[in-house]
């Protein structure tokens, strides 16, 4: 008994036994057993497996049947596997149908019993121009209220249960999405509700109110989070993009809360939510079945704020300012508990990039991965980005930055590509001067394995993306609405391949004549000006002018 079973197991009153029983390595726990009836247990093991016992089990676990031969080798006297072949090729194309009212209609089919569907709208807060700001925001929670044919949001949620599905919406800078998954023989009922959720949205008083008061809430939430992206994304737009287009507020100003209403919303409507600036876009359902449908609830349709044609469209080129936004906020209690995230003082520098619709997208594209970057506390191998730039030259070497993160923002006119730090707030002199020089440092060739780790990193999170209905129901609508076509995963991964470091350094380069854009919050007491930061970013080594000082 001592040669099989370990001494913590026999210590105490109860033991555990493990039991490898065959081959196949079955496992029997037995937890709990009283040391009385330890020896009578074993006995029965020995009964029923005779040959039990640590040599038979090393003999199994070590592939005694094979000797010698590696794992790498096929085993002798097994035939030889047949594996599916894969070209890299979606097996289904997108079709693409436009109606005589100018809809389209975008499908790609992927095997399942399940679909996602929905219509996105070429509408969202860069088209507010000419409206009070918060509309999209207001839209995004009024959506799947009642309707002319649901008379509350409760009746079209158990509607949508029936075929197993859930509905959402999503409100972005350009893009206003609406989305239901369920089962594909329900596809009738989800078009129908679509349609309805749409073009028929009641917009009650009482709904309005309650859109009122949630949207009160979010913007609480946004300023009181511990993670402050959110509301840095929302200030270096609007610093990049001064009173234009993508600079708009995305969320509602508490200013304009209680200043949209019915009317307003009916107004806006009428212009931005008409068939030629909308795509029907479905996933997993057949193209004939969806332009059907689509045929029968969208075409001929009218809205409920009517028919008139659109006569107050803001056609706006974004404008591309820089500048800088600053907020100063006291972020020492942001985070309390037993592990209080310390105070943190938050820069976020941005320079203007290109529109998703130039070639050199996929270049800013490799650009952002290779520059990555993450948490400070981020756990993970070379998978979660550990190679990158941001934590080779930054967070590896300056231990009390606590973030530094590259992001991609890139619209129809125009983009922005930014670096977001975090540090004490005594040390943002500092912190700054690191991310200026990570920008002057992009200039630079980038090594080779650098490049292809960054250009098979950037194919891998596409193509694992693209493994989930919701996102290819979003990548085609989003690219039906703003090409009328859409480029497949095997086409992007190829643009990726023939990037090249030369491309890399003419974008950068290209990129760092443009005029920074700056969004700071917490205690900018050691911020350095905007001009200084500006100089820093068209100097050769990234450096701030230097500063002398009297007295300390």
């Amino acid at each position: 008994m001592h040669d099989v079973f370990p001494k913590h197991a026999r210590e105490g009153n109860f033991c555990l036994i493990l039991v490898y029983k065959n081959i196949k390595n079955s496992i029997f726990l037995i937890d709990g057993i009283p040391l009385s009836c330890f020896k009578r247990i074993y006995k029965l093991i020995l009964l029923f497996f005779p040959r039990f016992g640590i040599a038979a089990y090393r003999k199994y676990s070590s592939g005694g049947g094979y000797p010698g031969v590696s794992l790498s080798t096929p085993l002798p006297g097994i035939p030889k596997p047949v594996f599916a072949s894969v070209d890299g090729h979606e097996k289904y194309e997108t079709k693409i149908t436009t109606l005589e009212n100018g809809l389209k209609v975008a499908s790609q089919n992927k095997f399942g019993q399940f679909c996602t569907v929905g219509i996105l709208v070429n509408s969202g807060s860069r088209h507010e121009t000419k409206y009070p700001s918060g509309i999209a925001h207001f839209l995004e929670k009024l959506a799947f209220s009642s309707t002319a044919q649901y008379g509350s949001k409760d009746e079209i949620l158990l509607t949508l249960e029936k075929h197993g599905g859930i509905c959402d919406c999503q409100a972005s800078r350009d893009t206003t999405m609406y989305a239901v998954s369920a089962e594909v023989k329900g596809l009738d009922t989800v078009v129908s509700l679509l349609s309805d959720a749409v073009l028929q949205p009641r917009l009650l008083d009482e709904e309005i109110e309650m859109t009122r008061m949630a949207v009160r809430f979010e913007l609480e939430d946004l300023n009181m989070r511990p993670d402050p992206e959110p509301l840095l994304t929302e200030m270096i737009h609007a610093a990049a993009y001064r009173g234009n287009t993508v600079g708009l507020p995305r969320f509602c100003p508490g200013d304009n809360v209680d200043n949209i209403d019915q009317k307003v919303l009916h107004s806006y409507l009428r212009n931005y939510y008409c068939p030629e600036r909308m795509v029907l876009a479905g996933v997993g359902i057949e193209h004939e079945q969806l332009v059907e449908c689509a045929r029968k609830y969208l075409l001929g349709v009218e809205p409920v704020w009517g028919t008139s044609t659109a006569s107050n469209l803001d056609l706006s080129v974004a404008q591309y300012t820089g500048g800088i936004i600053k907020m100063e906020k006291d972020m020492s209690d942001v985070s309390l508990g037993p592990t209080p995230i310390p105070e943190l003082t938050h820069i976020m520098i941005g320079l203007e990039s290109c529109s998703f619709l130039e070639d050199d997208f996929i270049p800013f594209a490799v650009l952002n991965m290779m520059m990555g970057g993450g948490g400070s506390f981020s756990a993970g191998g070379p998978g979660k980005g550990m190679f990158t730039r941001l934590y080779l030259n930054v967070l590896n070497r300056h231990h009390w930055m606590y973030n530094a993160t590259s992001y991609h923002h890139s619209y129809e006119d125009s983009g922005l590509l930014c670096i977001h730090a975090s540090a004490d707030p005594r040390q943002v002199r500092e912190m700054v001067e690191i991310i200026t020089r990570e920008f002057i440092q992009m200039a630079g060739n980038a090594g080779e394995m650098e490049l292809e780790r960054a250009k098979t990193q950037l194919k891998s999170m596409l193509m694992m993306n693209l493994e989930s209905r919701p996102v290819i129901f979003e990548d085609v609508g989003r690219q039906v609405l703003s090409t009328g076509k859409r480029k497949l995963p095997h086409e992007l991964c190829q643009l990726i391949s023939n990037v090249t470091a030369s491309d890399l350094k003419r974008v950068t380069t290209k990129m760092l004549r443009s005029k920074p854009a700056v969004a700071a919050l917490g205690d900018l007491t050691e911020l350095p000006s905007y001009e200084h930061i500006q100089a820093a970013l068209s100097s050769k080594d990234g450096r701030l002018p230097r500063m002398y000082r009297l007295f300390r």
